[in-house]
């Protein structure tokens, strides 16, 4: 079956051309797919022959939403079943300047870092460039908010799934499908090795956030396994290239763990790590302090906000951009992965 949602407009017109359709037709089918249709039925311009062919060949599929959670903030996180049963996470954040929905972008993630509740379980399979389209859409219309920026930060690690991401982007770029600009968009990686320098190759005006958790090896290999495959000094290397490569900003995240990552003596090593890449590209570094959402079943704590705070002010202090990130969804289940654990007690994945 061809997963047509996921699919390029030249690449829809092999098909057409193969049932002996003009080629205008994959124009078409083009645009109901990015209007969202869920049936080849609502494809009222397409003739009755060529629909019947497409829905035997085609896989036209509408997550189901399993569990929708509302906190008091507004926050909206929802629980998405897909075609193989497996379920994914996204959630939906209003500020200011718009709402975002923060995507998955596999079922499950392999990179075992020890505060997150994603990883449990490793990973299942990677998610296809139209079952994150789906999330865009959808959770928009189950939050009924207008969606106006994305984050890839949800379950996964992005650039595990480079090929499928980067369809993702082309398509929810498109003005046939959602239009989102580059520049609303937003991708957070571990960093795993070659992925940032291969992102920085294909141009794309997206925002770039790191997730470092560390300023060291010692502190990050204990958080985050990944790191033991060239550490911190490679992941920096990489993060400067991207900065040259592409002129755009990089955002650091840092999680704050109660007595693993948040003394002077951490504030001091990122302070002169960070400012190590080069002057030149000190105004597109730019740190966000992440306070812990706890994880049943980790050892890992949030850091008390007046460290917190004192963390923030010696960064700034040291001429490194800090802003601490707002709580969002705080009374629900806050930490990304949470809701698909406890779906996953009752019914595991399907592998």
């Amino acid at each position: 079956m061809y997963d047509i949602k996921s699919m390029k407009e030249n690449e829809i017109a092999q098909i057409v051309s193969h049932e002996g359709e003009p080629a205008f037709r994959a124009g078409q089918i083009f645009k109901w797919l990015g209007a969202g249709v869920s049936s080849f039925d609502e494809m009222t311009n397409i003739p009755l022959a060529l629909r019947e062919r497409l829905k035997e060949t085609c896989l036209l599929y509408r997550p189901k939403c399993l569990n929708k959670q509302v906190a008091s903030d507004g926050t909206v996180k929802l629980l998405w079943e897909l075609f193989d049963k497996n379920a994914i996470e996204s959630v939906v954040m209003s500020y200011n300047h718009g709402n975002t929905v923060c995507i998955s972008s596999q079922v499950g993630c392999r990179m075992g870092c020890a505060f997150c509740a994603s990883t449990r379980g490793g990973l299942v399979r990677n998610l296809t460039a139209s079952e994150m389209l789906d999330q865009v859409r959808y959770s928009g219309f189950k939050a009924e908010k207008k969606i106006s920026n994305i984050v890839i930060m949800g379950i996964g690690e992005p650039l595990d799934n480079f090929e499928n991401v980067i369809r993702f982007l082309e398509l929810v770029n498109h003005p046939d499908v959602l239009g989102i600009g580059m520049r609303h968009i937003s991708l957070s990686t571990s960093g795993p090795e070659g992925g940032i320098r291969r992102l920085a190759d294909e141009g794309l005006q997206i925002t770039l956030s790191v997730s470092l958790h560390a300023p060291d090896d010692a502190t990050r290999n204990i958080m985050m396994p990944i790191n033991r495959k060239g550490g911190v000094a490679r992941l920096i290397d990489d993060c400067r290239y991207y900065c040259l490569k592409t002129g755009r900003r990089i955002s650091f995240e840092y999680i704050m763990a109660k007595g693993i990552n948040d003394s002077d003596t951490h504030a001091n090593s990122l302070i002169t790590l960070l400012n190590g890449m080069s002057s030149e590209l000190s105004p597109l570094i730019h740190v966000n302090l992440i306070p812990l959402n706890s994880v049943e079943g980790s050892a890992f704590r949030p850091s008390d906000p007046d460290r917190v705070s004192a963390f923030a002010e010696a960064l700034k202090k040291g001429g490194i951009r800090t802003t601490v990130r707002r709580r969002m969804g705080a009374d629900i289940d806050a930490a990304c992965g949470q809701l698909r654990l406890k779906r996953r007690a009752q019914s595991p994945d399907r592998r």
